[in-house]
């Protein structure tokens, strides 16, 4: 059983993986053609560029849902499932609130708002843990990329970097090594924060619509 559910999941990240890939490559490449910085911003943290992939589980949060629920493997409730995935949320920016306090002065509190950021994530699999899954799958298949872009760019041009948003980092942690600046720069907000936002972004979209899309069958005889 566990096997055939890997198989599965697989299955289903797969375009959604191979599509995201496809845009993590092209932003690089439009950072390093200086493409419209609107698009393709080279600030460290990527200045909420729109060629991204952060946004993109808004679009395949709602395509694992409507998958899932179609093949029989839908919420228990509805309504408990978009509320865990909205709480979640709210764990989400508390975690948030964390980091921006602690981050100019590290310490393990900085270290427990990226954690904090991942176990997020975790919340909407109480709702539906089918998608929850999903999501999580998709989230490190999507990340993972960017990791090993993210070492090519900040060890590029003998360490000089690729001048993109991959090797930028905060000036805090320009004197750092290499080994620690990938770690904090990268690692880290890779696993933990990224991952996070991944799962419940995904979540909170793909339980609304799922509930919508369930609304809108239920209807549709009475409307016969």
């Amino acid at each position: 059983m566990a096997g055939a559910k890997a198989v599965h999941i697989i299955r289903l990240i797969a375009i959604p993986t191979v599509l995201t890939l496809a845009v993590t490559i092209l932003r690089v490449v439009g950072e390093l053609k200086h493409w419209p910085t609107l698009g393709f911003n080279t600030a460290a943290g990527g200045g909420g560029a729109l060629v991204g992939i952060s946004w993109l589980p808004i679009v395949f949060g709602p395509y694992f849902a409507l998958k899932l629920a179609a093949a029989g493997d839908g919420p228990a409730s509805s309504g408990k499932a978009i509320g865990f995935a909205f709480l979640g949320l709210v764990v989400y920016f508390l975690a948030i609130a964390l980091f921006a306090i602690t981050v100019r002065h590290a310490s393990l509190l900085t270290l427990a708002a990226f954690l904090l950021m991942l176990i997020a994530g975790f919340i909407p699999l109480i709702g539906w843990r089918s998608l929850g899954r999903v999501l999580f799958a998709y989230a490190f298949a999507a990340r993972i990329p960017v990791l090993i872009v993210m070492y090519l760019a900040m060890s590029g041009n003998g360490g000089a970097g690729w001048g993109t948003h991959y090797d930028a980092v905060n000036p805090v942690l320009a004197h750092l090594s290499f080994g620690r600046k990938y770690l904090y720069a990268a690692i880290l907000p890779q696993l933990t924060m990224w991952i996070g936002w991944t799962a419940i972004l995904g979540a909170i979209f793909g339980t609304l619509v799922a509930a919508l899309a369930g609304r809108g069958k239920q209807a549709a005889p009475a409307a016969v």
